[in-house]
């Protein structure tokens, strides 16, 4: 059957207009960039929260840090992953032992399952301080953490540098 002059002006409209076929180089390029992305970010060192307000003291140990809950000590706030528990003027101010607030915080950890790693020495939990924090303070964390059941403490510090060993 012969097509009209018509018919075929139609078809070839259609077929300038038809929808493109599916780009797979960007698609491949996005999915190179993200194969690198977590390539890298994928590795095995636990890191730290940094902080700027204080250095934390140098060692020469090995050991790797494990992911425990941390907390921090700056001049001015005690912190539970990064959570404002105490003020640190009011707990040196305070005759008590152990610090209430503390001890709140880390059983509300607890309940959350945030601490994944559990012994029969108790939880594991990490401090991070500055290296001039008064001794009395930090004798209040450990033994606040040692009454909620964090008692494996762990002490954040700086590796010290190989190139520092030899000058010392």
């Amino acid at each position: 059957m012969k097509m009209s002059r018509r018919a075929k002006r139609m078809a070839r409209h259609h077929n300038r207009h038809k929808q493109p076929g599916l780009n797979l180089v960007s698609l491949m390029d996005i999915f190179t960039i993200l194969v690198f992305f977590l390539l890298v970010n994928s590795s095995t060192a636990v890191q730290l929260p940094g902080a700027r307000d204080f250095k934390l003291p140098v060692s020469s140990a090995e050991k790797k840090p494990q992911e425990t809950l941390t907390i921090m000590v700056t001049a001015k706030d005690l912190l539970v992953q990064g959570r404002r528990v105490a003020a640190v003027s009011d707990i040196l101010a305070d005759s008590q032992p152990t610090i209430k607030a503390l001890i709140d915080e880390l059983n509300f950890q607890a309940k959350k399952k945030l601490t994944a790693i559990k012994s029969d020495e108790g939880q594991h939990i990490t401090i991070m301080g500055d290296k001039t924090i008064p001794y009395k303070l930090l004798k209040k964390i450990m033994a606040t953490c040692t009454e909620a059941d964090y008692r494996n403490i762990a002490l954040a510090v700086s590796r010290k540098s190989a190139t520092r060993d030899a000058a010392q």
